[in-house]
Protein backbone atom coordinates (compact mmCIF):
# COMPACT_ATOMS: atom_id res chain seq x y z
CA UNK A 1 0.00 0.00 0.00
CA UNK A 2 1.49 3.39 -0.97
CA UNK A 3 2.56 5.62 1.92
CA UNK A 4 1.45 9.25 1.80
CA UNK A 5 4.24 11.76 2.28
CA UNK A 6 4.44 15.31 3.49
CA UNK A 7 6.11 18.12 1.57
CA UNK A 8 9.39 17.44 3.39
CA UNK A 9 9.42 13.86 2.10
CA UNK A 10 8.70 12.18 5.43
CA UNK A 11 5.71 9.82 5.76
CA UNK A 12 2.51 11.52 6.93
CA UNK A 13 1.37 10.38 10.37
CA UNK A 14 -1.37 7.77 10.24
CA UNK A 15 -4.60 8.86 11.90
CA UNK A 16 -5.97 5.33 11.55
CA UNK A 17 -4.11 2.11 10.81
CA UNK A 18 -5.06 -1.55 10.93
CA UNK A 19 -3.13 -4.77 10.32
CA UNK A 20 -4.89 -8.08 9.80
CA UNK A 21 -8.15 -6.94 11.39
CA UNK A 22 -10.57 -9.86 11.80
CA UNK A 23 -14.13 -10.22 13.07
CA UNK A 24 -16.60 -13.10 12.92
CA UNK A 25 -20.12 -13.63 14.17
CA UNK A 26 -20.62 -17.34 14.69
CA UNK A 27 -19.48 -19.08 11.53
CA UNK A 28 -19.80 -15.92 9.42
CA UNK A 29 -16.52 -14.08 8.83
CA UNK A 30 -17.26 -10.37 8.44
CA UNK A 31 -13.69 -9.05 8.34
CA UNK A 32 -10.96 -11.36 7.09
CA UNK A 33 -7.65 -9.56 7.59
CA UNK A 34 -8.11 -5.85 6.87
CA UNK A 35 -5.03 -3.66 6.38
CA UNK A 36 -5.56 0.12 6.26
CA UNK A 37 -3.42 3.22 6.63
CA UNK A 38 -5.17 6.60 6.64
CA UNK A 39 -3.02 9.76 6.77
CA UNK A 40 -4.04 12.58 9.08
CA UNK A 41 -6.06 15.37 7.49
CA UNK A 42 -7.51 13.25 4.69
CA UNK A 43 -10.85 11.73 3.70
CA UNK A 44 -10.92 7.97 3.43
CA UNK A 45 -13.97 6.19 2.03
CA UNK A 46 -14.82 2.56 2.68
CA UNK A 47 -17.14 1.26 -0.04
CA UNK A 48 -19.09 -1.96 0.01
CA UNK A 49 -22.56 -3.42 -0.35
CA UNK A 50 -24.85 -3.72 2.65
CA UNK A 51 -23.52 -6.39 4.99
CA UNK A 52 -19.96 -6.11 3.69
CA UNK A 53 -18.58 -5.12 7.10
CA UNK A 54 -18.33 -1.34 6.80
CA UNK A 55 -20.19 -0.60 10.03
CA UNK A 56 -18.37 -3.43 11.82
CA UNK A 57 -15.07 -1.78 10.88
CA UNK A 58 -16.24 1.57 12.26
CA UNK A 59 -17.47 -0.06 15.48
CA UNK A 60 -14.11 -1.74 16.05
CA UNK A 61 -12.13 1.43 15.35
CA UNK A 62 -14.38 3.50 17.63
CA UNK A 63 -14.06 0.87 20.42
CA UNK A 64 -17.76 -0.07 20.40
CA UNK A 65 -16.91 -3.72 19.75
CA UNK A 66 -13.69 -5.72 19.91
CA UNK A 67 -11.93 -7.43 17.03
CA UNK A 68 -11.23 -11.15 17.05
CA UNK A 69 -7.73 -10.66 15.68
CA UNK A 70 -5.29 -8.18 14.23
CA UNK A 71 -4.27 -4.75 15.46
CA UNK A 72 -5.72 -1.27 15.08
CA UNK A 73 -4.48 2.15 16.11
CA UNK A 74 -6.51 5.36 16.08
CA UNK A 75 -4.85 8.71 16.84
CA UNK A 76 -1.78 6.81 18.02
CA UNK A 77 -3.76 4.74 20.54
CA UNK A 78 -4.26 0.99 20.36
CA UNK A 79 -8.01 0.33 20.27
CA UNK A 80 -7.63 -2.77 22.45
CA UNK A 81 -5.24 -1.49 25.13
CA UNK A 82 -6.04 2.24 25.14
CA UNK A 83 -9.74 2.61 24.34
CA UNK A 84 -10.09 5.75 26.47
CA UNK A 85 -7.37 7.47 24.45
CA UNK A 86 -9.17 6.55 21.23
CA UNK A 87 -12.53 7.81 22.51
CA UNK A 88 -11.02 11.11 23.58
CA UNK A 89 -9.73 11.75 20.06
CA UNK A 90 -12.68 10.74 17.90
CA UNK A 91 -16.23 11.63 17.01
CA UNK A 92 -18.72 9.16 15.57
CA UNK A 93 -21.97 9.75 13.75
CA UNK A 94 -23.97 7.31 11.72
CA UNK A 95 -27.07 6.79 9.65
CA UNK A 96 -29.02 6.29 12.87
CA UNK A 97 -28.91 9.68 14.53
CA UNK A 98 -28.03 10.19 18.19
CA UNK A 99 -30.26 13.29 18.25
CA UNK A 100 -32.96 13.32 20.95
CA UNK A 101 -36.11 14.52 19.24
CA UNK A 102 -37.88 15.37 22.50
CA UNK A 103 -35.60 18.30 23.29
CA UNK A 104 -34.46 21.30 21.26
CA UNK A 105 -31.39 21.45 19.07
CA UNK A 106 -29.72 23.74 21.59
CA UNK A 107 -30.51 21.37 24.47
CA UNK A 108 -29.02 18.47 22.49
CA UNK A 109 -25.85 20.50 22.09
CA UNK A 110 -25.70 21.49 25.75
CA UNK A 111 -26.23 17.89 26.80
CA UNK A 112 -23.23 16.91 24.69
CA UNK A 113 -21.21 19.76 26.23
CA UNK A 114 -22.02 18.38 29.68
CA UNK A 115 -20.85 14.92 28.63
CA UNK A 116 -17.53 16.49 27.61
CA UNK A 117 -17.31 18.25 31.00
CA UNK A 118 -17.33 21.76 29.54
CA UNK A 119 -18.17 24.59 31.89
CA UNK A 120 -21.65 26.09 31.52
CA UNK A 121 -20.35 29.24 29.81
CA UNK A 122 -17.99 27.34 27.53
CA UNK A 123 -20.73 24.85 26.69
CA UNK A 124 -23.16 27.62 25.71
CA UNK A 125 -20.54 29.38 23.63
CA UNK A 126 -19.54 26.17 21.83
CA UNK A 127 -23.16 25.19 21.24
CA UNK A 128 -24.04 28.61 19.82
CA UNK A 129 -21.00 28.66 17.52
CA UNK A 130 -21.65 25.18 16.14
CA UNK A 131 -25.37 25.77 15.66
CA UNK A 132 -24.59 28.86 13.61
CA UNK A 133 -21.85 27.08 11.67
CA UNK A 134 -24.27 24.36 10.65
CA UNK A 135 -27.06 26.81 9.79
CA UNK A 136 -29.21 25.74 12.73
CA UNK A 137 -29.29 29.00 14.67
CA UNK A 138 -32.88 29.85 13.82
CA UNK A 139 -34.05 26.34 14.71
CA UNK A 140 -32.04 26.10 17.94
CA UNK A 141 -35.05 26.60 20.21
CA UNK A 142 -37.30 24.17 18.33
CA UNK A 143 -37.71 20.49 19.23
CA UNK A 144 -35.38 18.34 17.15
CA UNK A 145 -38.38 16.17 16.20
CA UNK A 146 -39.52 19.04 13.95
CA UNK A 147 -36.24 19.06 12.01
CA UNK A 148 -35.91 17.72 8.48
CA UNK A 149 -33.63 14.74 7.81
CA UNK A 150 -30.86 17.02 6.61
CA UNK A 151 -31.18 19.26 9.67
CA UNK A 152 -31.02 16.28 12.02
CA UNK A 153 -27.91 15.02 10.27
CA UNK A 154 -26.26 18.45 10.57
CA UNK A 155 -27.19 18.59 14.25
CA UNK A 156 -25.74 15.12 14.75
CA UNK A 157 -22.39 16.19 13.28
CA UNK A 158 -22.47 19.45 15.25
CA UNK A 159 -22.93 17.41 18.43
CA UNK A 160 -19.99 15.21 17.40
CA UNK A 161 -17.77 18.31 17.10
CA UNK A 162 -18.43 19.57 20.63
CA UNK A 163 -15.45 17.59 21.88
CA UNK A 164 -13.21 18.98 19.08
CA UNK A 165 -12.27 15.54 17.72
CA UNK A 166 -9.40 15.26 15.26
CA UNK A 167 -10.78 12.07 13.69
CA UNK A 168 -14.43 11.66 12.73
CA UNK A 169 -16.12 8.43 11.67
CA UNK A 170 -19.11 9.09 9.43
CA UNK A 171 -21.02 5.86 8.92
CA UNK A 172 -23.22 6.36 5.84
CA UNK A 173 -23.92 10.00 6.80
CA UNK A 174 -26.12 10.86 3.80
CA UNK A 175 -28.27 7.74 3.55
CA UNK A 176 -31.89 8.77 3.10
CA UNK A 177 -31.14 12.44 2.42
CA UNK A 178 -32.49 14.28 -0.62
CA UNK A 179 -29.95 15.42 -3.24
CA UNK A 180 -29.76 19.02 -1.90
CA UNK A 181 -29.16 17.86 1.66
CA UNK A 182 -26.58 15.37 0.45
CA UNK A 183 -24.62 18.07 -1.36
CA UNK A 184 -24.84 20.33 1.71
CA UNK A 185 -23.39 17.49 3.79
CA UNK A 186 -20.54 17.10 1.30
CA UNK A 187 -19.66 20.76 1.77
CA UNK A 188 -19.63 20.31 5.54
CA UNK A 189 -17.27 17.35 5.20
CA UNK A 190 -14.93 19.35 2.95
CA UNK A 191 -14.86 22.16 5.53
CA UNK A 192 -14.01 19.71 8.31
CA UNK A 193 -11.03 18.41 6.34
CA UNK A 194 -9.87 21.94 5.53
CA UNK A 195 -9.69 22.45 9.31
CA UNK A 196 -7.32 19.48 9.56
CA UNK A 197 -9.84 16.86 10.67
CA UNK A 198 -9.44 13.29 9.39
CA UNK A 199 -12.67 11.78 8.06
CA UNK A 200 -13.29 8.04 7.84
CA UNK A 201 -16.37 7.74 5.65
CA UNK A 202 -18.44 4.67 4.89
CA UNK A 203 -20.91 5.08 2.10
CA UNK A 204 -23.11 3.21 -0.34
CA UNK A 205 -23.02 6.18 -2.72
CA UNK A 206 -20.31 5.82 -5.31
CA UNK A 207 -20.57 9.46 -6.35
CA UNK A 208 -20.01 10.46 -2.73
CA UNK A 209 -16.71 8.60 -2.54
CA UNK A 210 -15.65 10.02 -5.90
CA UNK A 211 -16.45 13.58 -4.79
CA UNK A 212 -14.93 13.52 -1.32
CA UNK A 213 -12.32 10.84 -0.77
CA UNK A 214 -8.56 11.17 -1.12
CA UNK A 215 -8.40 7.38 -1.07
CA UNK A 216 -11.04 4.69 -1.41
CA UNK A 217 -11.11 1.02 -0.39
CA UNK A 218 -13.65 -1.48 -1.71
CA UNK A 219 -14.65 -4.07 0.90
CA UNK A 220 -15.90 -7.41 -0.42
CA UNK A 221 -16.22 -10.81 1.25
CA UNK A 222 -14.39 -9.53 4.31
CA UNK A 223 -11.33 -8.39 2.40
CA UNK A 224 -10.11 -5.20 0.75
CA UNK A 225 -10.70 -5.95 -2.93
CA UNK A 226 -8.86 -2.79 -4.04
CA UNK A 227 -7.57 0.45 -2.55
CA UNK A 228 -6.33 3.70 -4.06
CA UNK A 229 -7.42 7.08 -5.35
CA UNK A 230 -10.59 7.22 -7.44
CA UNK A 231 -8.51 7.59 -10.61
CA UNK A 232 -6.28 4.65 -9.69
CA UNK A 233 -9.29 2.43 -9.09
CA UNK A 234 -10.90 3.45 -12.37
CA UNK A 235 -7.75 2.45 -14.24
CA UNK A 236 -8.02 -1.07 -12.84
CA UNK A 237 -11.02 -1.80 -15.04
CA UNK A 238 -10.81 -2.39 -18.82
CA UNK A 239 -12.82 -0.13 -21.10
CA UNK A 240 -10.88 3.11 -20.92
CA UNK A 241 -10.13 4.82 -24.20
CA UNK A 242 -9.02 8.01 -25.90
CA UNK A 243 -11.54 9.41 -28.37
CA UNK A 244 -10.30 11.40 -31.35
CA UNK A 245 -12.87 13.44 -33.27
CA UNK A 246 -12.23 14.99 -36.70
CA UNK A 247 -14.15 17.66 -38.60
CA UNK A 248 -12.64 16.81 -42.01
CA UNK A 249 -13.53 13.40 -43.52
CA UNK A 250 -10.16 13.25 -45.28
CA UNK A 251 -8.25 13.71 -41.99
CA UNK A 252 -10.47 11.09 -40.38
CA UNK A 253 -9.78 8.58 -43.16
CA UNK A 254 -6.02 9.21 -43.01
CA UNK A 255 -5.97 8.71 -39.24
CA UNK A 256 -8.08 5.56 -39.37
CA UNK A 257 -5.65 4.05 -41.89
CA UNK A 258 -2.59 5.06 -39.87
CA UNK A 259 -3.92 3.95 -36.49
CA UNK A 260 -4.29 0.29 -35.61
CA UNK A 261 -6.52 -1.34 -32.99
CA UNK A 262 -9.05 1.48 -33.09
CA UNK A 263 -12.82 1.50 -33.04
CA UNK A 264 -14.27 3.57 -35.88
CA UNK A 265 -17.41 5.69 -35.83
CA UNK A 266 -17.77 6.82 -39.43
CA UNK A 267 -20.91 8.86 -38.75
CA UNK A 268 -19.32 10.88 -35.95
CA UNK A 269 -15.88 10.94 -37.62
CA UNK A 270 -14.33 9.65 -34.41
CA UNK A 271 -11.83 6.98 -33.46
CA UNK A 272 -11.45 5.21 -30.11
CA UNK A 273 -8.00 4.06 -28.98
CA UNK A 274 -7.83 1.69 -25.97
CA UNK A 275 -6.10 3.48 -23.08
CA UNK A 276 -5.82 3.23 -19.30
CA UNK A 277 -5.84 7.03 -19.12
CA UNK A 278 -2.41 7.28 -17.51
CA UNK A 279 -0.23 10.29 -18.22
CA UNK A 280 2.52 8.11 -19.68
CA UNK A 281 0.16 6.42 -22.13
CA UNK A 282 -1.46 9.72 -23.16
CA UNK A 283 1.96 11.22 -23.85
CA UNK A 284 2.84 8.18 -25.95
CA UNK A 285 -0.35 8.53 -28.00
CA UNK A 286 0.22 12.24 -28.56
CA UNK A 287 3.86 11.67 -29.58
CA UNK A 288 2.79 8.97 -32.02
CA UNK A 289 0.12 11.25 -33.52
CA UNK A 290 2.71 14.00 -33.98
CA UNK A 291 5.13 11.66 -35.71
CA UNK A 292 2.36 10.38 -38.00
CA UNK A 293 1.18 13.91 -38.79
CA UNK A 294 -2.29 13.29 -37.34
CA UNK A 295 -4.19 16.28 -35.98
CA UNK A 296 -7.53 15.65 -34.31
CA UNK A 297 -9.98 18.48 -33.69
CA UNK A 298 -10.93 17.07 -30.32
CA UNK A 299 -9.30 14.60 -27.94
CA UNK A 300 -11.16 13.28 -24.91
CA UNK A 301 -10.16 10.66 -22.35
CA UNK A 302 -12.77 8.23 -21.07
CA UNK A 303 -12.14 6.02 -18.05
CA UNK A 304 -14.52 3.64 -16.28
CA UNK A 305 -16.38 5.26 -13.39
CA UNK A 306 -16.67 3.94 -9.84
CA UNK A 307 -19.86 2.10 -10.80
CA UNK A 308 -17.82 -0.04 -13.16
CA UNK A 309 -15.07 -0.52 -10.58
CA UNK A 310 -17.48 -1.54 -7.84
CA UNK A 311 -19.45 -4.02 -9.91
CA UNK A 312 -16.30 -5.55 -11.40
CA UNK A 313 -14.66 -6.01 -8.00
CA UNK A 314 -17.69 -7.28 -6.11
CA UNK A 315 -19.32 -9.33 -8.86
CA UNK A 316 -22.60 -7.50 -8.40
CA UNK A 317 -25.15 -7.61 -11.18
CA UNK A 318 -24.46 -4.28 -12.84
CA UNK A 319 -27.47 -4.02 -15.21
CA UNK A 320 -30.00 -4.50 -12.42
CA UNK A 321 -28.55 -1.87 -10.12
CA UNK A 322 -30.64 1.28 -9.67
CA UNK A 323 -29.17 4.31 -11.45
CA UNK A 324 -30.45 7.10 -9.26
CA UNK A 325 -28.97 10.39 -8.13
CA UNK A 326 -25.92 9.57 -6.08
CA UNK A 327 -25.60 6.08 -7.65
CA UNK A 328 -26.47 4.11 -4.55
CA UNK A 329 -25.19 0.59 -4.15
CA UNK A 330 -27.91 -1.50 -2.59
Amino acid sequence: MPTSRRADGHPSPAAVSTVGLRKSYGDKTVLDGIDLRIPAGSVFALLGPNGAGKTTTVKILSTLITADGGQAQVAGHDVATSPDGVRAAIGVTGQFSAVDGLITGEENMLLMADLHHLSRSEGRRTAAELLERFDLGEAAKKPASTYSGGMKRRLDIAMTLVGNPRIIFLDEPTTGLDPRSRHNMWQIIRELVSDGVTVFLTTQYLEEADELADRIAVLHDGKIAAEGTADELKRLIPGGHVRLRFSEPSAYQSASVALREVTRDDEALSLQIPSDGSQRELRSILDWMDSAGIEADELTVHTPDLDDVFFALTGSNHPNQPKQEGRAVR
